[in-house]
């Protein structure tokens, strides 16, 4: 099945380039690159994981996934443990009682120890966003499903914590943080709980879209904050966190203007990083036709808020680093709370390349605002967790042209790499050169469901292009001349000389 996906990929591309060559494209967009003006590419391209069923040992693809997450190799992708399957994320589900407690990591264990195996040499960040919803003041005890593959969306209830010092808080957490760093814990009750692991966590991030899950204000966000990291802290004094995680920072200021603010913080609490997120999501009326212009419009207005977040940061906390740790689209068809298991109506296979662009093109732009690390949401995604959001088949755990998208730049992409002023003049296009120890390379992302031609600068030939379109990466992809056709929604990487 794989190879005839690859023969109608090139055939596709034989009839772009047919129609090219034939005049229907209209003349090529220009493309100059300023190589003495260049400035250094701080920015790492990686995903995010989300904790589901279909990553539990046993699943049709949990080898698959976790098999392409290894082989990719990415650096500080993200570990989402998340609410909508408490007993896979939470591991005192029950307030301790006189006589027990009700630790319990046997549901946990597998799929954790399984991503840090797959990302073993690379930095990650632990997002064990999901704190025991006992830990709140509610109406009533909150319930969640005996079946550990369940989803419920009611978990996280409660705004106010019952310990309103947060010492509770902070101690579940240093708990938990012990398991897979010191070995084990010791519970409140005096018991020992050993696990023999000793991982090294770079990052720890601190809750998960505070904005959504629980609505802290900054105050009492900062002080959570602070209980846990100082907490943290004395478990494994190297480790490093990331604050923040918003749903919708363009839509609380404050929160992030107070957060940063050192002065709202304990006396030597580190703020390492920052993290907010972001989804292009269409109306149910748009059609494919529309995404072209929905999905890149909406990505502009998230480079205009890291724009002004930018200069928040930069003034209040220099030296805290960014990552945008969600970044990804949503199709309205997806939620349907009441029906979770629901497929929806199939999606369009160009969705997955119009995602994967623009992912593509917000690494870019991100790039060239120095954000540290812009990661894609989500490995496996699948009905009852937004299926539009996966990226990889969830019945195969082939990767799609979302996961292509990111793996081309990841491979295209290396450390000391510097970013080279590229001039054109189109909305249709995004393009990018960079030059390091791998040569001189020029990223493209046609942003338009329509082919496009591209007239490369002097120091680029359409004789070696690695591309993904069609669904498929596409290696030496060789045309004679200086024009590249880029297919509809298509992510390129062309050699220099």
């Amino acid at each position: 099945m794989k190879n005839w996906t690859v023969v109608a990929a090139m055939l596709c591309l034989a009839l772009h380039i047919a129609a090219a060559q034939d005049g229907e494209l209209g003349k090529p967009i220009a493309l100059k690159v300023d190589w003495a003006n260049t400035e250094p590419l701080r920015t790492i391209p990686t995903l995010q994981v989300v904790v589901n069923p279909l990553l539990r040992r046993g699943s049709p693809i949990h080898d698959a996934s976790f098999a392409a997450l290894k082989l990719l190799g990415a650096d500080d992708v993200r570990y989402a443990v998340w609410h909508p399957y408490p007993k896979l994320a939470v591991a005192e589900l029950d307030p301790p009682a006189p006589q027990k407690t009700s630790w319990d990591f046997s549901l946990i264990d597998p799929m954790t120890l399984d991503f840090l195996h797959a990302t073993e040499g690379h930095s990650v960040i632990l997002s064990f966003s999901t704190n025991p919803a006992w830990l709140y003041k509610t109406p009533e005890p909150v319930t969640y499903p005996t079946d550990p593959d369940k989803v419920t969306w009611s978990y996280t209830q409660g705004k106010e914590l019952r310990d309103p010092t947060c010492a509770e808080l902070a101690s579940y957490y240093a708990r938990l943080a012990s398991w897979y760093t010191q070995g084990g814990f010791t519970d409140e009750l005096g018991k020992r709980h050993e696990s023999g692991y000793h991982f090294s966590i770079p990052y720890w991030e601190v809750f998960n879209e505070i904005d959504v899950e629980h609505q802290p204000t900054p105050e009492q966000y900062t002080q959570r904050y602070d209980a846990i990291v100082a907490a943290l802290r004395k478990v494994d004094p190297s480790m490093k966190f990331v604050g923040l995680a918003m749903a919708f920072p363009e839509r609380n200021p404050h929160m992030i203007e107070y957060f940063l603010d050192h002065s709202h913080h304990q006396a030597g609490i580190p703020l390492d990083m920052i993290s907010y997120h972001f989804y292009a999501i269409p109306t149910r009326e748009q059609t494919a036709a529309d995404w072209q212009y929905t999905f890149f419009d909406q990505a502009d207005r998230l480079i205009a808020s890291i724009r002004f977040i930018e200069e928040i940061r930069k003034r209040l906390s220099p030296e805290t680093r960014t990552t945008l740790d969600e970044v990804g689209s949503i199709l309205p068809t997806d939620w349907h709370p009441d029906t979770p298991y629901d497929p929806g109506p199939p999606i369009p296979a160009s969705y997955w390349n119009v995602s994967g662009a623009m992912f593509a093109y917000v690494y870019i732009e991100a790039a060239k605002l120095g954000i540290d690390i812009i990661g894609e949401s989500q490995l496996v995604g699948f009905p009852s967790q937004f299926p539009s959001v996966t990226m990889v088949d969830w019945n195969t755990g082939a990767p799609n042209a979302r996961f292509e998208a990111l793996r081309l730049l990841h491979d295209s992409t290396h450390a000391g790499d510097e970013l080279a002023q590229t001039k054109f003049v189109s909305g249709d296009i995004d393009a990018q050169a960079l030059t390091g120890l791998a040569g001189k390379r020029l990223l493209l992302v046609n942003k338009r469901n329509r082919p496009i031609s591209v007239a490369l600068p002097t120091d680029f030939t359409a004789d070696h292009v690695a591309m993904v379109a069609a669904g498929v990466t596409l290696d030496n992809v060789k045309w004679q001349g200086e024009t590249l056709i880029l297919p509809p929604f298509a992510v390129a990487t062309v050699l220099g000389k």
